[in-house]
């Protein structure tokens, strides 16, 4: 079971048809491979249209990915009307995002009424192997009442 365990039993199918909501991870090309209570998990292909000067990914593509992979695993603990919003996060960047495949992985760590912390890995998936590049720690907020936030 769960650490967490969600308040509406239909959160995967809620969360997922929020991410295909998410024009921004269309554009990117993303796609959400893994929800559970809690969890949450984003792949992103790497292609030289994200990348930066070195032809890493630039660290605003992985940040991306990982503050959705984070919000995602936050809004699954939360009430079927309710919508999710981060309020802020740091992010360490590790090691160069070059290889196959971006894995953003977000957990929730502490899971409050109306704020939520979670956290989110980015390993780069290349050759069999996996490689940590960044790190992530988010405060994301449960929005309830506003017809423009929801899902």
């Amino acid at each position: 079971m769960s650490e967490h365990p969600p308040i509406d039993p239909g959160f995967e199918a809620r969360t997922r048809a929020s991410f295909a909501r998410q024009q921004v991870m269309d554009t990117l090309g993303a796609r959400m491979t893994h929800v559970t209570a809690g969890e949450c998990e984003i792949e992103l292909p790497f292609r030289t249209a994200l990348t930066q000067q070195h032809g890493f990914l630039h660290a605003g593509v992985v940040a991306t990915l990982l503050d959705s992979a984070c919000g995602y695993a936050a809004f699954t603990l939360m009430p079927a009307d309710a919508g999710v919003l981060t309020i802020e996060f740091k992010i360490n960047l590790l090691a160069p995002a070059r290889g196959d495949t971006l894995l953003a992985r977000g957990t929730v760590k502490r899971a409050g009424r109306n704020v939520i912390v979670g956290n989110a890995d980015g390993y780069m998936l290349s050759g069999g192997e996996r490689r940590l590049v960044a790190t992530m720690i988010g405060t994301l907020m449960c929005i309830q009442g506003r017809a423009d936030v929801t899902g």
